[in-house]
């Protein structure tokens, strides 16, 4: 009965508990996680008897505090296991619990934020240490029925477009070389300032190249003759297919060719053997207008949530009053809102 800290460097060992999971996304992965840079990524793992329990985490230290936080990547990831949580005992759930606060407490963390795998029964574990945020719904289609049955199931409009968009000479092919890595990244980093993204979302070359570099991640492009027009990073991973990120040329976004490159990888996850693909939700998990867009192709829902818990309120309410006291909004954890500045 023990918990040990599975660093960046134990590639090794990070990959075979990830590897002997019953169920693990991509988001989970030490490859993905080397190419984080907004924190020290390591693996936490509990182990009683024959059960061991994993959670990638990112620590981030908190200016001018000698405190520190942490998160999780950008996706979907949160604990993992040997067996699935509904069926690890409640002694062992509650040891968790009481090593991983004790974690926190011991390591200055004041607060953890991450956001969980709708597809993972993670709940059962975190429900004991509380801190769950609902984060409205996210989006996927069931790939184990024919491509015809589904898309008998887009929203009328959608489907007519995507029959048009079909008529269209466009070539959509997987990308493999530089060239085409760095037209994909100036497109998606064009499409990133105009919708006035948080830097965060701003990804260069070495980035996507690194990405395609694991057989599980794929670039797919379309092309209106020799101009790249749209694209997207998927992921496949646990018999689950993502659209990762994707853009679309500033000259085609009123076209949508990205309502036919969904359509077309449904098709690609069908080929690959996948069972779900994750279209995922709103921003924040609102209902806008691009869980709108993604409704339109499924009216299959699953749970979104997010986990904030806080280990030390106290200590988190003086961070919030050092840098502002009087800000009443959805962001966590609040100290690090952009526009929080110490006084």
């Amino acid at each position: 009965m023990a918990y040990r800290l599975i660093n960046f460097q134990q590639s090794e060992e990070w990959t075979a508990y990830v590897r002997n999971s019953v169920n693990y996304d991509f988001y989970h992965t030490w490859h993905y996680h080397s190419l984080e840079k907004n924190g020290d990524p390591f693996l936490f793992v509990y182990e009683e008897s024959d059960v061991f329990i994993a959670l990638p985490l990112l620590k981030r230290e908190i200016a001018n505090s000698g405190l520190y936080d942490l998160t999780s990547v950008y996706g979907y990831s949160g604990p993992i296991s040997n067996r699935k949580f509904a069926d690890i005992s409640d002694q062992i759930l509650e040891n968790f619990k009481y090593f991983f606060l004790n974690f926190m407490n011991t390591g200055r963390y004041i607060c953890v934020f991450c956001r969980l795998n709708p597809f993972i029964d993670q709940k059962v574990l975190i429900e004991k240490i509380g801190g769950i945020s609902d984060n409205g719904k996210t989006v996927y289609m069931d790939l184990s029925i024919s491509i015809e049955e589904q898309r008998t199931g887009y929203e009328k409009r959608m489907g007519r477009q995507i029959r048009h968009l079909r008529k269209m000479p466009y070539i959509i092919k997987e990308a493999k070389t530089k060239g085409e890595i760095r037209s994909f990244t100036a497109m998606y980093n064009e499409n990133m300032l105009r919708l006035k993204a948080e830097k965060n979302y701003f990804f260069n070359e070495d980035y996507f190249a690194a990405i395609i570099k694991e057989d599980s991640c794929k670039l797919i492009v379309m092309y209106d003759g020799i101009k790249m027009i749209c694209g997207a990073i998927i992921m496949c991973c646990g018999g689950i297919i993502r659209n990762h990120l994707s853009a679309t040329a500033v000259d085609y976004v009123n076209q949508s060719p990205s309502k036919l490159l969904t359509d077309e990888i449904s098709i690609i996850g069908r080929q690959l053997g996948m069972k779900y693909f994750h279209l995922g939700g709103g921003l924040g998990g609102r209902e806008d207008s691009l869980f709108k867009f993604k409704s339109s192709f499924s009216n299959l829902f699953l749970e979104d949530s997010t986990w904030k818990f806080v280990s030390d309120t106290f200590v988190y309410n003086d961070l919030i009053k050092e840098r502002k006291s009087d800000l009443n909004i959805n962001y966590f954890p609040l100290y690090r809102y952009p526009e929080m500045i110490i006084k």
